[in-house]
This record gives structure tokens, C-alpha cells and sequence, in this order.
């Protein structure tokens, strides 16, 4: 795709990336037929390739964004699934992170749309906060049907049971079960650690029990991927430089072999830490060596022996390949092949790659879209037959898990902590 760029432009901040992602682009459209909008609403603007010709015009006039363009925009997931379809290697990830940033600076929202907007980037990154607030959703819960629809949407999410904070959450560190092999910084996210802490806990067992030293580093927190995906350049940067800080103490005091997150969305986030802070002299080495270090906890697990004991009545699993996993770090192998090895008939829905419209806070803010996707990935695990669908995403495990009836959602690191030795997930109990 040609560009004009001026000479100016290009030496903008982010421009060069921009630019070069755009160039690459060849019009094939093989991203369309795999990109979650465009199979729903048949729109070539709701497409990878039209919203990239809407973010071209926009960036190369140095436009404000207009309502057209917020509109699809807003509308992408951020799935990723057209970068692994894409045949010229298009990085359509941080051409549409810059162009939510330029939205972010240049567009005037509704006021009902940035006052939900600023709660939820208020809320979500504190477990102390989201917890609270969820305490306050659950008591206003009989009364959703009264209140506007996104507002209505919030509250019927808040679940029936809020747990207590988990002792795995505070700073600490859990020695390894045997020999030492490695010494880890668990990411415990800031959403998950609310909703399913069970989630943690099972991955410190699991972890321990495989040789690593596990480190909750003091000063960590959320990755800051929520922000980022609503153009909050400013916050998400803050957040990625709270939680270098953070492991740099650990690395000084100790050694630092891994950082292990457990939420494929955040894994996805601090892989591209060393891009984000790529222009501060400051931090740019300092988070490429944090993102050097980051694995998802199946790239951890499989490079040890496994040892899975004989379990009474293995469910058939259902095995759900978040897009931050499968798009966003390219990891499409490794948590099936821990499941097959620790005994599980693993089984994979039809359109596997297609998004079930969690999205971070896509579910929220674009709940039809959400909905719809969230029905189809229903009925195709369905389909499989599976007794349980095991994921390795947080949002992914609560979205897909509201419309699964009696058919439990649990995070891999839960089913592989049972099969080795670990207690019986609670949802299977």
C-alpha cells in the first residue's frame, strides 16, 4: 500500500511504525474471512483491511477522528486472528493501539460513553476497588432491570458468589517443592485475582511442585492492558514501568528466570512492554528485558517432566484457545499438549480461531457484537461433547462460562494442578 507520510510526520512518535504496517498491506483480504466483525456484519469497514484505510486517511491528513471511523474502531476486539492469517506480516496490533491513541487525544465522546469509560479504567486495575465495587453491584443486582443498558449489562456480569482475597496475592515467596530448577515472578493480574482466585493458588501448586521458586513481587499489578486498549497511552505506560520496577527487585535480590503470567491477555501486553517503551532512553532496555523474560505459564510447565497421577473419572475437556493466546503470542500447541499429557481427552471446537467476543472490556462496551460471538463459540464447544472447556484467560473463562449452562469453564493451570496432584477444581466438584 503506498503512503504519503510527510517527512515531518515520520518523525513523529509512532508514525514509522504506522507507516511501515501500512506499506506492507497488499489488499489480499485473507484477513476478512478470519476477523470476528466482518464474519457477523459482512462490512468491509468492519474489516481489518477497511479500518485499515480509515486509519491510513485519518493518520496521513493528521485528522481528528470522526464518528465513522470511532465506530469501527471501536468495533475491533483486537483479536489479532488477521496477523496470523496475514501473508505480508502486517502488524495490525500497533497500528491499531497508535490509532486508539490519536482517538483517544483527538475524539470527544458522548458524556454517558467517558464517564463508563473512566470508571471501568478506574475500577478494573485495582483488585481492591473492583472488589468493592462488585460487593456494591451485588446488592443492587435485583434492581438491573431499572437501570440503562450498558449499566443493566455490568450488573447482571457481577457473580453470585464474591471471594475473599486470596493469601497468594500478597508479596511473598513460595519455595519450590524438591529441587530448584528456576526462580519465577508470578503475575497475579489485578481482574483475575477478584473473580477466580483459585486460579493463582493453583498455579503457585503447580509451579512448586515443578521445580520453580515462585516470587508475588511487591509493587506489581495490573499490566495495564485495559487502558491501552482505550487509547490511554499515559496509563498504560505508567502501569508497564510500576511493574518493571517491581521485577527489577526481584531480579536484585536473587535472580530472575522467568515472569510467568497465567492470563494470556496480560501475557500478550508484557511481551510487547520493550515496543511500548521503546522511545524513553530511560526504560526502553529495561523493558526489553523484562518482555525478553515473560512466558506464558504452559511455556514454563512444558519444558518439565510432567507427572500426572491416575484420576477417577478424567472429564473429556473441551479445550478453548484464547486470541491473546493463539494470536497474541502465537502459543497454539502448548496448553493441548500439557492436557493430552496429563491424561485428558482434549477435543477442539469448529472455528477455533474466531474471538468469543470477551475482549477485555469489549463484553461492556459492545455488548450486541459481544453477545452474538459469545453464542456461537457456545454451540460449537458444545458440540464437542466435552464434560468441561478449559482456557487460559480470565475473560475469556467468565464470557464463555455465563452462556455454558451446566458445563463448567476452568482455567488449564486448575486441570493441570489436579492431574498432578493438586485438589479437584472447585467447578468440577
Amino acid at each position: 500500500m503506498q503512503t504519503l507520510f510527510s517527512a515531518a510526520q515520520l518523525g513523529e512518535p509512532g508514525i514509522d511504525v504506522v507507516n511501515e504496517a501500512l506499506r506492507k498491506c497488499v489488499h489480499c483480504g485473507f484477513c476478512t474471512a478470519t476477523c470476528p466483525t466482518y464474519v457477523l456484519k459482512g462490512d468491509e469497514l468492519d474489516s481489518p483491511r477497511g479500518r485499515i484505510y480509515l486509519i491510513k486517511d485519518m493518520l496521513e491528513g493528521d485528522k481528528p477522528a470522526t464518528e465513522k471511523v470511532v465506530k469501527h474502531v471501536d468495533r475491533c476486539l483486537s483479536c489479532l486472528s488477521c496477523m496470523t492469517t496475514c501473508p505480508a506480516s502486517v502488524n495490525y496490533m500497533h497500528l491499531v493501539d497508535h490509532a486508539r491513541v490519536h482517538i483517544e487525544k483527538t475524539y470527544s465522546r458522548p458524556l454517558a460513553e467517558r464517564l463508563l469509560r473512566a470508571l471501568l479504567a478506574f475500577v478494573l486495575p485495582s483488585p481492591r476497588r473492583f472488589r468493592w465495587s462488585l460487593l456494591a453491584g451485588w446488592f443492587v443486582k435485583p434492581f438491573a432491570t431499572l437501570m440503562p443498558g450498558r449499566l443493566q449489562g455490568l450488573i447482571n456480569a457481577v457473580p453470585s458468589i464474591i471471594s475473599s482475597p486470596s493469601f497468594v496475592d500478597k508479596p511473598q515467596t513460595f519455595p519450590s517443592i524438591g529441587e530448584k530448577s528456576r526462580r519465577v515472578v508470578l503475575m497475579t493480574g489485578c481482574a483475575q485475582q477478584v473473580l477466580a482466585p483459585s486460579i493463582n493458588e493453583a498455579t503457585v501448586r503447580l509451579l512448586s511442585r515443578h521445580g520453580c521458586e515462585v516470587v508475588i513481587a511487591a509493587g506489581g499489578g495490573c499490566c495495564g492492558a485495559l487502558v491501552h486498549h482505550m487509547g490511554k497511552e499515559d496509563e498504560s505506560q505508567a502501569a508497564a514501568k510500576s511493574n518493571i520496577l517491581a521485577w527489577e527487585q526481584v531480579e536484585a535480590n536473587g535472580g530472575l528466570d522467568a515472569i510467568v503470567i497465567n492470563a494470556s491477555g496480560c501475557g500478550t501486553m508484557v511481551k510487547d512492554y520493550g515496543f511500548m517503551l521503546r522511545g524513553d532512553p530511560d526504560w526502553a532496555s529495561r523493558a526489553a528485558h523484562m518482555s525478553a523474560l515473560t512466558k506464558d505459564l504452559t511455556e514454563v510447565i512444558i519444558e518439565t517432566d510432567l507427572n500426572p497421577i491416575a484420576l477417577d473419572q478424567q472429564p473429556v475437556v473441551a479445550y478453548h484457545s484464547a486470541c491473546s493466546m493463539q494470536h497474541g503470542q502465537q502459543l497454539k500447541q502448548q496448553p493441548k499438549s500439557l492436557l493430552r499429557a496429563a491424561g485428558f481427552d482434549v477435543r477442539e471446537p469448529k472455528e477455533a480461531h474466531l474471538c468469543c467476543g470477551s475482549a477485555g472490556t469489549y463484553n461492556i462496551m459492545q455488548p450486541e457484537l459481544a453477545d452474538q460471538l459469545q453464542a456461537r463459540k457456545v454451540k460449537n464447544l458444545s458440540a464437542t461433547g466435552a464434560d468441561v472447556v478449559a482456557t487460559g484467560n480470565i475473560g475469556c473463562l467468565m464470557h464463555i462460562g455465563k452462556g455454558m449452562g451446566n458445563t463448567p469453564v476452568v482455567h488449564t493451570a486448575e486441570l493441570l494442578d489436579w492431574a498432578t496432584g493438586g485438589p479437584k477444581p472447585t467447578a468440577l466438584r
